[in-house]
Formats: structure tokens, sequence, C-alpha cells
């Protein structure tokens, strides 16, 4: 189990969320904010990430994805992708063996093409130490994006439908998410962005369709187990109706 913080006891939950995404933001504003460069921001963000990954072991939480590098992040300026390139693979390194002794399984979500090779090998070797874990699936998105998983599930239904080995007609909502990246993750319940900003910047937009979302300003660096069981308080007051309503009349 991960080690309490101090003391600390998770809030009490009847029922707390299942899937938990985290688009981190803030890093960057939060480290120039103190005169620091990008870059520190990032490294600040691994403690903030471990300590949300104990927070959700704590609190029950059973998969817990985070946005670590979008298809559009290769956008940014080459020195910073050489960094993210390189911190996520040291970052992966460092902490699978301490993530696997608190029972939780790394996954990765995201494409090959373009991702470094480095990189891989260390997701590739994470999940296999931790593939036998069952507190937590922590799922690293890294080279990931919304519409590139779509499209890359509706390439794959289209090469089946040209062999014959799947019908037109056959192509059902279940079909299509079973082509995902991850079919056997369930859909996001709660989707967390920090920093403040109010979109979705392309992340999981399939899972989403019924997620909760709270918009927390906390940057990413100063986010932890304590913000995270406030999330999950709020989550757990929202009334969830999935498309259905009930007359309330007084």
């Amino acid at each position: 189990m991960a080690p309490f913080e101090g003391g600390l006891q998770p809030p009490h939950l009847d029922a707390p969320a299942r899937h938990v995404a985290i688009i981190m933001d803030g890093n960057g504003r939060w480290a120039n904010a103190r005169g620091l460069p990008r870059t520190e921001g990032h490294k600040r963000g691994e403690i903030a990430l471990m300590n949300t990954i104990a927070g959700a072991v704590e609190a029950g939480v059973k998969h817990l994805t985070v946005y670590a590098f979008s298809t559009e992040n290769w956008n940014r300026s080459p020195s910073e992708v050489r960094f993210l390139m390189g911190y996520s693979r040291n970052v992966i390194r460092r902490r699978a063996a301490q993530l696997h002794e608190w029972g939780v399984r790394i996954n990765w979500w995201g494409r090959r093409p373009r991702l470094w090779r480095s990189v891989i090998r260390e997701l590739e070797a994470a999940h296999a130490l931790t593939q036998h874990n069952d507190r937590l699936d922590f799922n690293m998105a890294i080279n990931y994006g919304g519409r590139a998983e779509i499209a890359d599930a509706a390439q794959r239904i289209a090469r089946e439908v040209q062999r014959g080995t799947l019908k037109p007609r056959g192509i059902t909502e279940d079909v299509f998410a079973s082509r995902l990246y991850a079919p056997h993750s369930p859909d996001v319940d709660l989707l967390i962005r920090t920093s403040g900003e109010q979109r979705l910047s392309n992340f999981l937009l399939w899972q989403c369709a019924y997620a909760e979302f709270i918009f927390n300003p906390t940057p990413w660096p100063a986010y932890g187990r304590r913000e995270l069981w406030d999330d999950l308080l709020a989550f757990e007051g929202r009334d969830r109706r999935f498309g259905g309503a009930v007359d309330k009349v007084n």
C-alpha cells in the first residue's frame, strides 16, 4: 500500500470514481512565475505525480490516466521536446520499482511513430515488471491524441472490413471501442485539469463522453493527494444521469 503522508487519511467515499483522468497543466507557468525555466516545473511535476498516484491508491481509485505528452507537443521547441522525452524516460526508470511495490500496473497509451525508442523500451519494461499488479492501473498517455486514437481505430476497422473479417453493419459503438488503444479500460468517470484552463486539449475524446469535469486552479506542481481527494469528494456530489432525467416537481 502507498504510504500515508504525515498521518493523512483519505476521505470516506461511498462510490469513488473508478477511472480518473488528469491533464497535468501549469508546469511552465508555475516555474516562470518563480523566475525558473519551464523545465523546472516539469521536474517538480514528478513529485506531484507520485503524490497523486499514492492518493489515488489510498482513495480506492482503480484506473488513473495522465496526459504526459500529446501528439501536438511535438510543436514545442526542439529543446523542450528533447527534455520531455528524456525526462519521461528517466521518470519511468526511476519510479517503476516504487510503483510496483505499491501494487500499481503501468500501461502506455499512444502512437509508436516519432516516440523515442528508449522511451518505448522503458515503458515496455515497466509494464512487464508490473503487469500482474491489480491495485491501480496507471496509464501514461505519451505521444497520445484523442483524434489520433479514433483515426487509428477507424483504420483498423477499415482493414478488417477490407479483409472481409468484419461487415460494415457490424460496426457498433462496442466494436469501435474495442479497437481503441486500451479496449478493456472503462470510460472516464472524472476528468481533472489543473491550473484553471477549461478545455480537453484532445485528451480521451471517446472515453470522456459522460465524464464529469473539474477544472482545478492549482498548477500541477502544487497538486497532490489532498487536492485529488477534494476533487473526488466534489465528484461524489455530482448527479450523473447519463442522458436520463427525472421530474422533481415540488
